[in-house]
């Protein structure tokens, strides 16, 4: 993949990636895409059920991102305006209704500065930041998802539920974010969950558990929520100093720096947020 900021680096930019393309799969041909800068991850939570009933459930935005993996996510994304939030849920609908969807789905979207955005794919399954979207609705999407695949019509009444408050769900992953997020099995020699109102922890760890090098790093969900942005925000920083897990690292030092960082508090970042941020971070020692 190669990028031609402007007109006159184009063909040049063109010609290494077809001989690139060549040299590696034997073919030459390539495909042009727009480039995104600077662009915010959103998604939306849809469900179909068989009786031909297609919604959304709003967004989250999952802007925060290491290697292309989401590490924050939140509802509603402080970013989408109302009119925007129209557009891309009615896209969103259509999209899972074109293919008779049944059963809870995400379709993803990234959004320019200059709230145009663009189809990324869709995910045709209950997703881990799912419970951000059951906070700001009152709604169990796992128990929903089991009644649609029995057959049943969404529960949902024709007035959607609006979403209430705001929150944010961090990925506790086994990784130590000052290197380069290497992963880190081994045993848990503590562990104390934070408590407190608006949090809920989704979890399988306890002291002495351990941390196996084979699967994937998440080790928890700490999902926290509150009457507005700022109130969570406060809370999740409460949250995260007072989560312990020790004998192995994570990132749990890394997301309560994120949650005192400018641009985060602020809601302006995009999917190159990480990368500044680290790069900030190396900079000042």
């Amino acid at each position: 993949m190669r990028i031609a900021s402007d007109a006159e680096g184009f063909a040049d930019m063109f010609q290494a990636a077809r001989t690139e393309a060549e040299a590696v799969f034997g073919d030459p041909e390539v495909y042009l895409e727009k480039c995104i800068v600077q662009p915010r991850h959103v998604e939306f939570q849809v469900f179909g059920d068989s009786h031909g009933r297609v919604v959304h459930l709003g967004e989250r935005d999952c802007s925060i991102q290491r290697r292309h993996q989401k590490l924050i996510e939140e509802a509603p994304s402080p970013a989408v305006t109302p009119e925007l939030r129209e557009k891309m849920g009615e896209a969103a609908v259509l999209a899972a209704d074109g293919i008779d969807y049944v059963g809870a789905g995400t379709v993803e979207f990234l959004v320019d500065p200059d709230g145009s955005f663009y189809f990324i794919e869709m995910n045709t399954r209950i997703q881990v930041e799912h419970p951000v979207t059951e906070v700001t609705t009152g709604l169990d999407l796992v128990k929903e998802q089991i009644r649609v695949a029995a057959g049943e019509p969404l529960s949902f009444p024709a007035e959607l539920p609006q979403v209430r408050g705001h929150a944010i769900e961090f990925r506790v992953n086994a990784e130590d974010a000052t290197q380069n997020f290497a992963p880190s099995p081994g045993p848990i020699t503590t562990f104390h969950p934070p408590g407190g109102p608006g949090v809920r922890l989704d979890t399988h760890l306890y002291s002495g558990y351990q941390v196996p090098p084979y699967y994937d790093s998440l080790l928890a969900k700490l999902i926290v929520s509150g009457r507005d942005r700022e109130e969570t925000i406060v809370r999740a920083r409460h949250a995260l100093e007072s989560f312990v897990i020790e004998g192995i690292n994570t990132t749990i030092p890394f997301l309560a720096e994120i949650t005192r960082n400018e641009e985060f508090v602020a809601g302006g970042v995009d999917t190159g947020f990480v990368d500044r941020f680290l790069s900030e971070r190396s900079g000042q020692r």
